[in-house]
Order: structure tokens, then C-alpha cells, then sequence
């Protein structure tokens, strides 16, 4: 039963948090007046989540085919992450880095793990993905080596070491000069990597998947000739998990999947998913060599691995094992796929992907026409390039839901070329 005093503190909590009455129309306006106009104007203004739906300031509801790029893994407000959030924060809510936590030791064995690393291995936390890629570039700056070999279309980050291994000339161009000493390389081209990579080399960055790119696989055998090649001149392997890790693509990591032949990374950085939500990265490091490479006072960070986070962490990856989400993962995700295909419209050329990490590649470059349908028809997904829509729904899915949007998706592309809303 509750206190007095456990009521009064509930009250003033109430009060301390924005009432989300109001239409969107007033809450965007509020939101130009003070937000920094980083990211344009939002599409719309979300108040409340509940498994794999949204409902917006208006009272709209939406199917979210996004997760928050990658990140709602478990959807929103899953019971367990709520619970394991809500515990820890009623014990220990943060402490610095000069002390340890148990969340925080509990998640790194954990994804040492489900990573099957090696003895020695270990785990760097950080707050999101762009910093985890950060800790990496400067691992691989501790090879005493400065070479850096990533690829065109990749995506690691927007601060400015993780952006210099971003291909994208719009992202990088205003914050030029960027750290140097990278060179990028076609995707999937082993032949090109293997060119590129010589004995200066200090690390290779891949993505098993490259999402922002329009979700383009890595080809069969391609990572395993990345590890051999980059073995060969004693370099680092580097695989950005970020978007791809904690079960989105129906492994518990994408270089898991079984046509990359077993091959295991030097570093692989996770982030999204893994939080549910909650900010949290993180550095796999595999093998005590790799786990030296970052000494004692040589990197750091506020708030990674704090106990909330971690304890998000572990309850994600507590909840993908007991509900079986892998297994829902690859077999939704074969689902939808199967379902936009035998849609047979003229504006699919095909669907790219794994598990539920998908792009529907289109014959026109009419994507961003087709977010703006799917929203007003109540289905949130992306255009991560324009003629490809890219789906990154919540694990949680089911087949019946990614039914309704294969139902509404004629409609959505037929509206989306006329330039109307459906």
C-alpha cells in the first residue's frame, strides 16, 4: 500500500512532466521556437507507444514499421524493460566510472556471450553508436598504425571521427577538414578491399548491412574474405553493428548468419537495439590483444554503462531469448518480404535485407512520397534513399500486423506516385 509521503512524491513527479494535451499543430510550433532545427521539421508529434504502435498528439494511430531506426527492439512500453528500468532506478541510478555496478559487469558477460568471444575479451560501454565507433577509430589509432580502409555508403557516425569513415560527401563536406588518413573502397568489392589493405593499414570498418545506404547486404563470402585479408597484413576488423546487432536480422548479430562462413571481428560496436529505447553503446573487443588496445585513462565516458542503461541492456536481451524473438524475427521478416513481392505493383523492383531490417527497392525515386502516404494511411516507416523505403519495425511483430500493412501498401505506393495522400 502506499505512503503518504509515496503519493505526495508521485504528484510532484506528475507535475514535473509536460502535459501532452494539445494538438500537434501547437506542439510543432512550440517545437520551432526552441528546438534547434537539426532534423527539419518532425512529421509528426508522438505522445504515447504501446508494443509495435504509436499515437500522435491528434489522437492517431500508427503501425511503427521504423522503431525508432533500429532501436525499439522490444516496441515501446514493454513491461519488462519498463520494470527492469523502474527497479533499477529505485536502487542506483548512476555512479562515475571511478566505480563499478553490477548491471554494468551482468550485460558486458552477457554480450561476451551471445558474441561467443573468446577468453580475454571485453566491453567498452558508450552512450550510442556514433561513440562506440568513436572508441574504435581510436583502437585502431593504438595499432600504431593511421591507415583506415572503410567504404562507400557507409554510415558509422556524425561526430567527426566516426564521420570521417562516412562516405556521404553531404555529411562531411560542411565540417571538413575531417581526421584523415581513410580510404573508401566500393561495398562488397573484395577485390577492391583487398587492394586497399597493406601492411600501413591499422583497421577495416564494415557493416555487415549497410542501412542508411538502402539496406544493402554484404555478398556471400565477402566478410570472410575481409577477415582473411585484413589477417594477412595484421589490421583490425572492425564490424559496425550498430543498426544491424541484437536480433534484428534474426542472429543475435548479422556476421552471425551462417553464409559468412563463422567469421569472427577483432572489434564489433553495438548500440540501437540493444537499449530498447534507453541511450546505451557499445565495444566488443575480441581477444585479450584487442582488449589491450585502450589502456587504462586512454578513453572514457560519463555515462556509459550506468546501471539504468545497463539494466535496459540486459532486459532486452533477457526478453529476445525467452520469447523466442529470433526465431520471430526470420520468420516475420520472410513474411513481410514474401508479402510486398507477391504484391506484384509496378513500383517494386524487389525487397533487400535480413530479418527485419528490410528495404523495398522502388522503380522511381518516389520514397520520400511514400512515407508521406504510409503516414496519413497510420504506417511509420523511412526512405533511406529515394527509390528505397526501409522497414526496422520492433521484434515484437507479428504476421498479422505486417499484414495490414501489405494490405495498405498498393494504395500507399499508388497514392505516393500520383502525389496525393491516400
Amino acid at each position: 500500500m502506499s505512503t503518504q509521503g509515496e503519493i505526495v512524491e508521485l504528484t510532484r513527479t506528475a507535475e514535473a512532466l509536460p502535459a501532452t494535451d494539445g494538438s500537434s499543430q501547437v506542439w510543432l510550433d512550440r517545437y520551432t521556437h526552441s528546438v534547434m532545427q537539426t532534423f527539419g521539421t518532425p512529421q509528426r508529434v508522438l505522445v504515447r507507444g504501446e508494443g509495435p504502435y504509436v499515437w500522435d498528439a491528434d489522437g492517431k494511430k500508427y503501425l511503427d514499421l521504423l522503431g525508432g531506426i533500429a532501436t525499439n527492439s522490444l516496441g515501446h512500453a514493454h513491461p519488462l524493460l519498463v520494470a527492469a528500468v523502474t527497479a533499477q532506478l529505485t536502487t542506483l541510478g548512476h555512479v562515475s566510472n571511478f566505480f563499478a555496478s553490477a548491471p554494468q559487469v551482468a550485460l558486458a558477460e552477457r554480450l561476451l556471450q551471445v558474441a561467443a568471444a573468446p577468453q580475454g575479451s571485453s566491453v567498452f560501454f558508450a552512450n550510442s553508436g556514433t561513440e562506440a565507433n568513436e572508441a574504435a577509430f581510436k583502437m585502431a589509432r593504438r595499432t600504431g598504425r593511421t591507415k583506415i580502409v572503410s567504404t562507400y555508403g557507409a554510415f558509422h557516425g556524425r561526430t567527426m571521427g566516426a564521420l570521417a569513415l562516412t562516405a556521404k560527401e553531404a555529411y562531411r563536406a560542411p565540417f571538413e577538414p575531417l581526421p584523415g588518413g581513410v580510404e573508401f573502397v566500393p561495398y562488397g568489392d573484395l577485390g577492391a578491399l583487398g587492394r586497399a589493405v597493406d601492411g600501413a593499414t591499422a583497421a577495416v570498418f564494415l557493416e555487415p548491412l549497410q542501412g542508411e545506404n538502402g539496406v544493402v547486404p554484404a555478398p556471400d563470402g565477402y566478410l570472410a574474405g575481409a577477415r582473411e585479408v585484413t589477417a594477412d597484413h595484421g589490421a583490425l576488423l572492425v564490424l559496425d553493428e550498430v543498426q544491424t546487432g541484437v536480433g534484428r536480422t534474426g542472429e543475435w548479430f548479422a556476421h552471425q548468419n551462417p553464409r559468412h562462413d563463422g567469421v569472427v571481428p577483432d572489434v564489433m560496436t553495438l548500440a540501437k537495439g540493444l537499449g530498447g529505447g534507453i541511450p546505451v553503446g557499445a565495444v566488443v573487443a575480441f581477444g585479450p590483444a584487442n582488449s589491450a588496445l585502450l589502456g587504462a585513462g586512454q578513453h572514457g565516458s560519463t555515462f556509459g554503462g550506468n546501471p539504468v542503461a545497463s539494466a535496459a541492456g540486459l532486459a532486452v536481451l533477457h526478453a529476445i531469448e525467452r520469447d523466442g524473438l529470433l526465431e520471430n524475427v526470420r520468420t516475420v521478416g520472410a513474411h513481410l518480404r514474401a508479402g510486398v513481392e507477391s504484391l506484384g505493383h509496378p513500383l517494386v523492383e524487389g525487397v533487400r535485407g535480413e530479418g527485419l531490417l528490410l528495404g523495398i527497392a522502388l522503380t522511381a525515386p518516389v520514397g520520400p512520397q511514400v512515407v508521406q502516404a504510409a503516414l496519413a494511411a497510420g504506417f511509420i516507416v523511412n526512405a533511406a534513399r529515394p527509390d528505397t523505403v526501409r522497414l526496422a519495425p520492433p521484434l515484437v511483430l507479428t504476421a498479422a500486423q505486417a499484414d495490414t500493412f501489405v494490405a495498405a501498401l498498393p494504395e500507399i505506393l499508388t497514392s505516393a506516385d500520383r502525389g496525393v495522400a491516400p
